[in-house]
């Protein structure tokens, strides 16, 4: 089978939005300036659609448009590196997946324990948050519900008490294995984070399980969440004003 036509065929059983580079044949085809080339023909002609340099994916029409792959795939090689996490989404589409805000953003921004400058990929800004946690698959969750919290001021067209609200409803889906696993993750967050963290753990139920989020804390330290008091009764005992 000549490149060309193997490539159009490996592309044909790739889904809609999946990313692919010249690495993703070569292990099948070992010329790669052939693969590049052919890449490039089937993206001027419309076959496929390229995101950056050296990346492209099967566009998928739809009545408003060309659909654009999920943030994942186009981040994908900088969430994970040789079968295992690196990184993962965090901030503005979190945000709205999380049902603290409707605006979505073209920014993708990425946790992860090495942070880089960011750039644009496609029409999109990418930017990094430096996670001191290490991150595994079953703890990202956690992670961007921590950032969440963390970023709380920055969450675009809604109210600190809003936040507040939903996410006192996000913190009440958790089970108790993970609410322990999160105040373990708070503890390397910043001290306001972790005050309020604390401030919306005890309002769901009174529970030993935030002493060692307030033992970790200056008792002569304030921290400003203006409108949070009148969500979450016990602000006063995590000096949030």
């Amino acid at each position: 089978m000549k490149t060309t036509d193997y490539i159009a065929f490996s592309i044909g059983r790739l889904p809609r939005g999946y990313i692919f580079t010249y690495a993703d044949f070569v292990t099948e085809v070992s010329k790669k300036e052939a693969v590049i080339k052919a890449l490039n023909r089937m993206a001027v002609a419309g076959k496929i659609s390229k995101l950056s340099k050296g990346k492209y994916y099967k566009p998928e029409n739809t009545p408003f448009g060309i659909l654009q792959p999920s943030q994942s795939q186009i981040v994908k090689d900088l969430l994970e590196e040789d079968g295992k996490t690196i990184g993962y989404l965090t901030g503005y589409s979190i945000y709205n997946q999380l049902g603290l805000t409707t605006q979505i953003s073209n920014t993708i921004q990425i946790g992860k324990n090495q942070i880089r400058s960011g750039f644009k990929r496609d029409r999109y800004t990418i930017s990094f948050i430096k996670q001191p946690n290490t991150i595994t698959k079953d703890n990202i969750r956690l992670l961007q519900i921590l950032d969440a919290i963390r970023y709380i001021k920055k969450i675009p067209d809604v109210t600190l008490e809003m936040s507040c609200k939903r996410l006192l409803a996000i913190l009440q889906t958790l089970s108790d294995k993970d609410l322990l696993t999160l105040v373990r993750l708070a503890l390397k967050y910043p001290p306001a984070t972790r005050a309020l963290l604390g401030a919306l753990l005890n309002q769901i139920q009174p529970t030993q399980l935030t002493r060692q989020l307030l033992k970790g804390l200056n008792p002569v330290s304030k921290y400003k969440f203006p409108g949070v008091p009148q969500v979450l009764e016990n602000s006063d005992k995590w000096n949030i004003v």
